[in-house]
């Protein structure tokens, strides 16, 4: 209904019942739908994905885009068009998953260098360090290959302007078995948040923990970023937010996370499409939002 054109709520729904043709029609159903079903899609994903990397890190900071997952995504998506051609949803998502992956075990081994334990500084660094890297690479394949920046000059920049339902559609059940897998260790995050020592000591299987959260990690931030683009400060904001009344329960924060992310990337969306004339790409609007809360838990931590 919000948007450069508002549209009366009838005749949202008389278009999405089919009872109705027009412009009025072709903009809910081949552009505002899908741009609105993507945000749910990718805010549960980023939201979910988020709850599960804070707690497995013990890092309140980390973050897709801060540990360098959203950034591996990203560019093993544009090596698959710049060298190889692939150039479909599919091909994006497998190999959004493959870059999830090896971004993801770079940083875990980097920050667990020191005795085999978790360090978080050394994970936070790790990823600002690969992010670096990684997008460094992927700006530079793109501008070197026109054909792949031209294809990706959209996507790079993150944004919800998916004009197809189909690609909702193929990243969605990726998205809904992370999610139920994220839903699934709720409990066993709980006992590892307090430590391996004692997590260990409970009776919790750490290891098979940390292969199921880096699993559906995988299929939460690469579908996502497969779909909508790298979209950065969702997933950190909103475990801190949803935290103020889910207490330290690691089941009720993934869950509420899952649940308010949708809420938080629509709402920056909205705003970018009515603050300036044609559109503001939701990534800044989520930088503008979500960098200031990152130099408040910055100082927190140091305080």
């Amino acid at each position: 209904m919000l948007g450069a054109k508002p549209i009366a709520p009838q005749i949202v729904w008389h278009s999405l019942i089919g009872t109705l043709q027009g412009a009025d029609s072709t903009i809910i159903t081949q552009a505002r739908l899908p741009r609105t079903l993507a945000g749910i899609v990718a805010g549960m994903a980023l939201g979910s994905a988020s709850a599960v990397i804070q707690a497995l890190t013990r890092n309140p900071l980390a973050d897709p885009g801060i540990l360098g997952i959203n950034a591996g995504a990203s560019f093993a998506i544009v090596v698959s068009i710049s060298l190889f051609g692939i150039n479909s949803m599919e091909a994006w998502l497998g190999s959004a998953w493959i870059g999830v992956l090896f971004a993801s075990l770079m940083v875990w081994i980097i920050g667990t260098l020191s005795g085999g334990r978790v360090n978080p500084l050394r994970l936070t660094l790790a990823g600002v360090a690969l992010h670096a890297v990684l997008s460094g690479m992927t700006s530079s394949i793109s501008l070197l290959d026109p054909q792949a920046f031209d294809q990706l000059r959209m996507w790079e920049a993150g944004t919800l302007d998916i004009r197809s339902l189909h690609n909702v559609a193929l990243a969605t059940p990726a998205i809904v078995l992370g999610i139920g897998l994220a839903l699934l260790i709720g409990r066993m995050l709980n006992t590892l948040s307090m430590g391996e020592d004692l997590a260990t000591a409970l009776g919790s299987r750490v290891v098979l923990t940390r292969t199921i959260a880096i699993i559906a990690v995988m299929l939460l931030c690469g579908s996502a970023t497969a779909l909508v683009g790298p979209i950065g400060f969702i997933g950190l904001m909103t475990p801190h937010i949803v935290r103020w009344w889910t207490g330290p329960d690691q089941r009720w924060i993934v869950l509420y996370s899952l649940l308010f992310a949708p809420i938080l990337l629509l709402s920056a969306d909205i705003v970018g499409r009515l603050l300036v004339t044609g559109e503001l790409r939701v990534s800044i609007v989520t930088a503008f939002i979500g960098a200031p809360m990152l130099i408040w838990l910055v100082r927190r931590r140091q305080s």
